[in-house]
């Protein structure tokens, strides 16, 4: 029978003013009955599900760890609210114990350890006490005598964590590597500056989105990765490989120290990355309308979501790589994770892949048949079994509408019978922590290696855990009996002969308890085990001591092994990491790996401003394309400020043999110098070019010319504007032509853009050529024409039409007279002409097409109103190929959708479109929640044009300027002025545009489950 305890504690544990949760949706459906829940739950045959522990024993579980009794914790997060509050802060967060004393399966304890907690998201035990993340803090509650109260109030270890605009994407995710840091995980949403209390601001650590790790003793704080959009789960494979889940832009991710991934949205904290590392499985979990070829089935013509075979959904929470004893064999070393829209447990099948992985999708594990399971969080149980935490919520991550704070689920899956106890891992003698690192439950050899990095902390014995390990290798020291045993059995498992990942978890240990030796280390950077020379390496970086790496670094042929090389160098510095990186660099099969390029470079993308005639160097010494393109686009964008790195490339590609070289110094000049209309050319060129041109192949000789306009060659110029006027050329070669002509603005630019304004394929880029002059006459031109363009170019000719107000007025008059259709004046474009201040013309915007900037109650009452009108019979009676039209017009200009338009925003392909509540908050406040490197920012041009979008990929002397028609880079020196605010690039008011039929249509098709054919054409 379950008990639930309410046991007696101190103040400083439990306070008596609790405030009550409670609920802010209302409640038009109810959660399955927990023990019904976890009954109904479809997994294979032979496993079990149990509730564990249910509402009201637990409610808002966010997050869980296990003690060294394995007894569960559990992180009840009732702050977190509706995206209008964020946080709720009259409201309290709490810490529970929950013990399965009779081991059934089911808690028979229960105790409240802490509950005076806001914006808690993790827990992790260890060091006598509970580490939890309380944004803006990373807490110590110390429990020294482990008696479930609290010692004292929380430590505050560090502060700085975003509190506020960065709501779900918040710190989180605490566990404990093998290496003896602290882990944690950091959203997208805002950037965070951490460090100790009282740490200047200069001194602190900036974190975006990413991994970072703490030590506990050595108090160092340090980011490890960055990128994806908002991980939320964790773990490490067998031999040490950290493995976590993201929500969007892909759901798994090879953690690699030093890597920078693909983002949703804005620019990377670290400046001229250039390219990003993609996730490392080769499937997605949803219809993306394009890439992995089993994500869609055929029936009839008509493409089905094919759900079940695909995964549910693109947002996944938790992580979890089994390596227990209490599952089948088959299933050790399989990665699940909660696929959070899908409501099942996604499984992957991690494989070996050049110095990395590749992830292999496997059918799922486990499905819900509650509609309200919101999986959140999986941890291994210290029996075998695996513990999964439901939120339980109506809602999703986002919650428009309100929260439910009173429900909340544990589950715990076995297999078979189980009814194992737990010993108390702390009460262990040194010889049983070391004999426990050879047991196949990887949770009893993770709770001992951390019992012993505690006890060598403490020095509690002179004879802690890691000299057993380091004596037993030495068998002349003077041990006693019991610690001969010990230190026996440690030099026999960590024998060259011995299985490997035992060895493995020896030198673990030894580094956890900071009793790691040197000299081994060095022998072990020779072992004939791959896996135990990748982590000698790394342990030697981080211990400041791998001079002993310059003599073996060349010899090295494993890529896992080269790669733990090049993750070593954020901490390896000097001419040692100046030599390792060169020697990697020149390794001759490192191309075509799926990491080595991208993280060599962004190991070597400083010394262009340390050390540029190194960087040239190793540049032209390399084979790797990117490598060379990358040196050659960096040292462009700084040429205005010093020459010499660049010089030095164009006369080492000049002397090279290499065609290869001179090709992609080319391109990356090309790249670099994007935007300029003039610069002086570095001195080196002209003999450069003068060997090359001819030679290259025509991409790169169509660049060259490019790069000789903006260094004044009248030449160049001239054979660019025959090439954009040659009606025989290819399309896609006078396009770039022409681009090239507007970048330089030479004095026939104007004749140019008008002869091609009726050229299909190339109209809309003459039009935005034409946007630089200011004269009314253009204006009434492009009006004049309108009808003449490609249905896929008049977007681009509304923003040209939209960037003057002498043009801006000519553009609302057409469509007051009815040349121009008011349905091809979009949202964006019509906030841009309000961007002018122009009182009149903000008036006739009013009057011709409409008020774009509804109040907050109007947003309110239009939610309410459409949730009246799309009731789900009338989203059925709608036109969605009608509203694939309608998004044609209206997203696609920013959003893709099965494949479809830009990606300035993100992809809605995978996003919560099935939740009326959801799409109808975003796009009547796009500006809820606007990220602070996503806000709209308007631009005023010193010729008088007017741009509108995201600032990205600045220079000393250019920046983008990002927005529904494409980026444009400018010179800084064009910009006026510009401005920030407060809101998302995605304008208000795009509903009020459309009639109640249309957005009806649009919804319908914004709700889809796939793709559906165009309306035929009238």
């Amino acid at each position: 029978m379950r008990i639930s305890l309410l046991p007696f504690f101190v103040a400083s544990a439990v306070a008596a003013d609790f405030p009550e949760p409670f609920n802010t949706e209302p409640a038009t459906s109810a959660p399955m009955p927990a023990a019904q829940a976890a009954a109904t739950m479809r997994v294979p045959a032979g496993f079990h599900v149990s509730l564990f522990a249910g509402e009201p024993d637990v409610q808002q579980p966010i997050a869980m760890a296990t003690d060294s009794r394995g007894r569960l914790w559990v992180a009840e997060c009732y702050t977190y609210a509706e995206s209008k509050i964020g946080f709720d802060l009259k409201l309290r967060d709490r810490i529970v114990i929950f013990e399965d004393t009779d081991h059934d399966g089911r808690f028979d304890k229960r105790t409240v350890f802490w509950d005076q907690g806001q914006r808690l998201t993790s827990i992790e035990l260890g060091f006598g006490g509970v580490w939890a993340t309380c944004a803006p803090q990373l807490l110590f509650i110390p429990d020294k005598n482990g008696d479930d109260i609290p010692d004292a109030a929380p430590e505050v270890v560090l502060d700085g964590w975003d509190a506020g605009a960065i709501r779900h994407n918040v710190v989180n995710g605490l566990r404990w590597g093998p290496d003896g840091w602290l882990y944690g995980r950091h959203g997208i949403l805002a950037t965070s500056h951490v460090g100790a209390p009282g740490t200047p601001d200069a001194q602190r650590t900036p974190v975006n989105v990413g991994i970072w790790r703490y030590h506990p003793t050595r108090k160092v704080f340090e980011t490890v990765a960055s990128g994806t959009t908002n991980p939320w789960g964790m773990d490490w494979n067998e031999v040490g490989e950290a493995f976590f889940t993201n929500t969007v832009t892909g759901h798994l991710w090879h953690m690699i120290p030093g890597a920078h991934y693909q983002r949703m949205y804005g620019e990377d904290l670290t400046p001229n990355l250039y390219q990003l590392m993609p996730m490392c499985a080769d499937h997605w979990h949803f219809d993306t309308g394009a890439g992995w070829t089993k994500s869609r089935a055929t029936f009839d013509g008509a493409v089905a979501s094919n759900s079940d075979s695909l995964g549910g959904g693109h947002a996944h929470c938790g992580c979890l790589i089994y390596q227990g004893e209490q599952w089948p064999a088959e299933w050790r070393g399989k990665l699940l994770t909660i696929n959070f829209h899908g409501r099942r447990l996604n499984v992957e099948r991690l494989e070996r892949s050049g110095s990395g992985y590749v992830a292999k999708h496997e059918p799922d594990f486990l499905q819900s048949a509650d509609p309200w399971f919101r999986g959140i969080d999986l941890i291994q149980s210290a029996d075998g079994g695996v513990f999964l935490a439901d939120w339980s919520d109506a809602g999703e991550c986002h919650d428009n509408d309100g929260v439910h704070r009173t429900s909340g689920r544990i589950f715990k899956i076995t297999y078979g019978e189980s009814r194992a106890s737990t010993p108390d891992v702390a009460k262990l003698s040194d010889v049983k922590l070391v004999e426990a690192q050879l047991s196949k439950n990887e949770w009893l050899v993770r709770t001992a290696r951390r019992v012993a990095q505690e006890r060598a902390a403490r020095h509690a014995k002179p004879a802690n855990v890691g000299e057993l390990l380091t004596k037993g290798l030495n068998p002349d020291a003077g041990l006693s009996d019991d610690e001969k045993k010990a230190a026996g059995f440690a030099r026999d498992t960590i024998a060259a002969d011995a299985d490997g990942a035992h060895r493995l978890r020896m030198l673990w240990a030894l580094e956890a308890m900071g009793a790691s030796d040197q000299a081994l280390l060095r022998t072990w950077a020779s072992d004939r085990d791959e896996v135990m020379r990748a982590w000698a390496v790394r342990i030697l970086a981080d211990q400041g001591a791998a001079s002993h790496l310059r003599a073996i670094v060349a010899s090295e042929t494993s890529p896992f092994v080269r790669r733990a090389y090049a993750e070593s160098l954020t901490h390896i510095h000097g001419d040692l990491g100046n030599q390792i990186l060169g020697t990697l660099l020149n390794s001759g099969d490192i191309e075509a790996d799926q990491n080595m390029p991208l993280l060599l470079w962004y190991q070597a993308a400083g010394l262009a401003d340390s050390a540029p005639l190194l960087l040239t160097k190793l540049a032209a010494g390399t084979k790797l394309p990117i490598f060379q393109q990358f040196t050659a686009r960096i040292l462009a964008e700084r040429m205005d400020k010093r020459t010499e790195g660049l010089t030095d490339l164009l006369n080492l590609a000049t002397a090279s043999a290499s065609p290869a070289l001179a090709t992609n110094v080319v391109a990356g000049m090309a790249d670099g110098l994007r935007g300029m209309r003039k610069a002086a050319k570095p001195d080196g060129w002209d003999r450069f070019a003068e060997k090359v041109r001819g030679q290259l192949p025509p991409p790169a000789q169509a660049r060259l010319r490019e790069i000789e306009v903006i260094f004044g060659d009248g030449r160049a110029l001239g054979e660019i504007r025959a090439i954009a006027l040659d009606d025989k050329a290819e399309l896609a070669a006078r396009r770039q032509a022409l681009q090239s002509l507007i970048d330089a603005r030479p004095p026939e630019l104007r004749g140019a853009c008008e002869a091609l304004l009726g050229v299909r394929g190339i109209g809309s880029v003459a039009a935005r050529g034409l946007a630089v002059f200011d004269d009314a006459a253009i204006g009434a031109l492009l009006v004049g024409k309108y009808g003449g363009f490609q249905a896929g170019e008049r977007s681009d000719v509304i923003g040209v039409l939209a960037s003057r107000p002498a043009w801006a007025r000519a553009l609302l008059d057409a469509i007051a007279a009815g040349s121009i259709a008011r349905g091809d004046l979009g949202a964006f474009h019509a906030r841009q002409i309000r961007a002018f201040n122009d009182e009149a013309l903000t008036k006739r915007l009013a009057e011709v097409w409409g008020e774009i900037r509804p109040t907050d109650d109007a947003k309110r009452e239009l939610i309410a109103k459409l949730k009246t009108q799309l009731t789900p019979d009338a989203v059925k009676q709608a036109d969605p190929r009608a509203g694939r039209a309608l998004f044609a017009q209206t997203c696609a200009v920013c959003h893709k959708l099965y494949g479809e338009g830009a990606e300035f925003g993100p992809d809605l392909t995978g996003s919560g479109r099935h939740d009326l509540s959801y799409l109808l908050e975003n796009i009547a406040d796009p500006s809820a929640v606007v990220p602070a490197d996503f806000r709209l920012n308007i631009v005023t041009l010193k010729d008088g044009r007017v741009l509108s979008g995201a600032l990205a990929a600045k220079t000393s002397r250019t920046i983008a300027v990002r927005s529904a028609g494409g980026s444009e880079t400018i010179e800084l020196a064009d910009i006026a002025k510009t401005e920030q605010f407060g809101q998302s690039p995605m304008p208000e008011g795009l509903l009020l545009a459309l009639s109640e039929a249309q957005v009806r249509d649009l919804v319908a098709y914004l709700m889809s489950d796939a793709q559906v054919p165009l309306p035929a054409a009238k």
